[in-house]
């Protein structure tokens, strides 16, 4: 068994377009130079970042660093949330983000620079956040994931999908997400859901997007769920209702600028569990990640795991 007090470190090396590879012995450099105890390894394929956190927590650790980005944090996580052997409360994780979105990390301070990011976790400044349980069906199979930050359903799971499909096939770029959205926008028609807060019946009707969860950002840096708090036990809710196409590229930089509410057509929830089903059966994505199909639901796992923030976190 380890001393508790060392640091597995959990290396995507595809992340960032290869960041995590290239910058790791810069990042390295700079945890030992801190006097961070640390042991690495780096993930060999898509889901192995789950398994090396299993094996971590096994072997004694009890403090766990994602190097990737937010895909690298969501497997983590799960890792995490689906071992028996040590309650996920005694457990801290932290970021050093070599991703392209790297919308976690936005929602604690944590900087970009990497010796801003290690010494934040040489500092050691704690907060305890949410978790989101999903659980949903793939190949008819029901499922369960947990949702570091934000879940996307219609139109965001669709440019999700896509969005992984260009990556997988070496397409790069900062600039490729929001080309991704604009070349599905005008193929896109709004989908019957039906969403239940709290057991309550909150929409029925035609839904172009809807995220769902724990922090305020996706996409890169979009806002679409801006009175999110990370410790408050509850989860966010936005619907953006049927709309025109035009309607969508007039209002989009709201997405960016947290004022998404002010439109009749955009519906704001919160609750501790969220039910949605959707007509016919529509895709979700959980933190970046294209997962299975309706219907879903949505539980807070409150104030659930320890995460190292940066100095200018406000939580």
């Amino acid at each position: 068994m380890v001393q508790q007090i060392a640091w597995m470190v959990i290396v995507n090396p595809k992340a960032g377009s290869g960041r995590g590879l290239s910058d790791w012995p810069v990042i390295s450099n700079q945890m030992n130079r801190a006097g961070i105890l640390f042991t690495c390894v780096f993930t060999e394929h898509k889901y192995h970042a789950v398994e090396l956190a299993v094996k971590a927590l096994r072997d004694g650790y009890r403090r766990l660093v994602a190097v990737g980005g937010d895909g690298t944090v969501h497997e983590v996580v799960n890792g995490i949330f689906h071992q028996k052997e040590v309650a996920p409360s005694e457990i801290t994780l932290s970021v050093i983000p070599t991703g392209t979105g790297n919308d976690w990390v936005r929602m604690f301070g944590i900087p970009h620079t990497y010796n801003e990011a290690v010494q934040a976790m040489a500092e050691y400044r704690t907060v305890l956040q949410d978790i989101g349980k999903v659980s949903f069906v793939e190949t008819r199979v029901p499922q369960v994931r947990y949702m570091a930050n934000v879940s996307g359903l219609g139109f965001d799971a669709r440019v999700s999908r896509e969005y992984n499909r260009l990556r997988d096939e070496g397409r790069m770029g900062k600039r490729l997400y929001l080309r991704t959205i604009f070349k599905l926008l005008l193929g896109h028609r709004a989908t019957h859901f039906k969403v239940f807060v709290d057991e309550r019946l909150f929409f029925d009707g035609k839904v172009f997007s809807a995220t769902v969860g724990i922090g305020k950002y996706n996409g890169g840096g979009m806002i679409q769920m801006p009175y999110a708090e990370v410790n408050d036990g509850l989860m966010d809710l936005t619907l953006i209702c049927k709309a025109s196409k035009i309607w969508m590229l007039r209002h989009f930089k709201h997405l960016f600028d947290g004022k998404i509410y002010q439109y009749p057509k955009v519906k704001h929830a919160q609750g501790k569990s969220i039910r949605i089903e959707t007509f016919p059966a529509g895709p979700i994505e959980i933190d970046g990640e294209a997962l299975g199909y309706s219907p879903f639901s949505f539980e807070v796992l409150p104030r659930s795991l320890h995460v190292v923030v940066g100095r200018k976190c406000q939580i």
